[in-house]
């Protein structure tokens, strides 16, 4: 079976191409992306939060899924990388850009949890992670990607990934699974609440 996507957003290659300008290498991979189309469509009037905006690729797929109710704010320490993607995507009214640190604006939050939480940066992911943990919602999806070795990965970074796969595997109000594809996935579903 060939997973290759067959249907990509209308504005990737613009993306492709400015991220290739940017020398910037870490962008969504595209069967991530395909996954990510897939959640946002699952999720009717969503709400969505994206970690790590870089130049957009992940946030294009994100829109390419969500319906016309689902809101996506997504957040870039980058401003520049930013900037790529508030160009090529910054009309469309479902989209919050939020440019600064991922880890300040999840510990200044407070509003609503999301419905999916897509951790793509460090933020979420290998620091503040209860932060965002708490942010998902009842029957939500947290997902974190670039879990398999990456190319410049620092030495210890594959202990800090195992750290971060047990941390997740030993909540008891989470279900995860750990899916060897693409870069590296887990998808956790937050259990009902009491």
């Amino acid at each position: 079976m060939d997973d290759t996507p067959s249907r990509f957003p209308a504005s990737l290659p613009a993306l492709r191409a400015a991220a290739r300008e940017a020398g910037f290498t870490m962008s969504c991979e595209e069967r991530t992306g395909s996954l990510l189309t897939v959640l946002a469509a699952a999720l009717p009037g969503g709400r969505i939060l994206e970690l790590g905006t870089g130049v957009g690729e992940g946030t294009a797929w994100l829109l390419s899924g969500m319906d016309g109710a689902s809101r996506l704010v997504t957040v870039e320490l980058d401003e520049a990388l930013q900037k790529v993607a508030r160009e090529q995507l910054g009309s469309d009214a479902r989209v919050t850009f939020v440019a600064g640190d991922g880890g300040a604006w999840l510990e200044n939050y407070d509003g609503q949890p999301f419905d999916l939480v897509f951790a793509d940066t460090w933020p979420g992911k290998f620091t503040h992670l209860e932060r965002a943990l708490d942010l998902v919602a009842a029957g939500g999806t947290y997902l974190i990607d670039d879990l398999a070795p990456q190319p410049g990965w620092p030495e210890d970074h594959r202990s800090s990934v195992e750290h971060l796969l047990t941390r997740l595997e030993e909540r008891e109000d989470f279900r995860s699974v750990r899916m060897a594809w693409a870069s590296g996935l887990l998808m956790a579903v937050r259990s009902a609440r009491p």
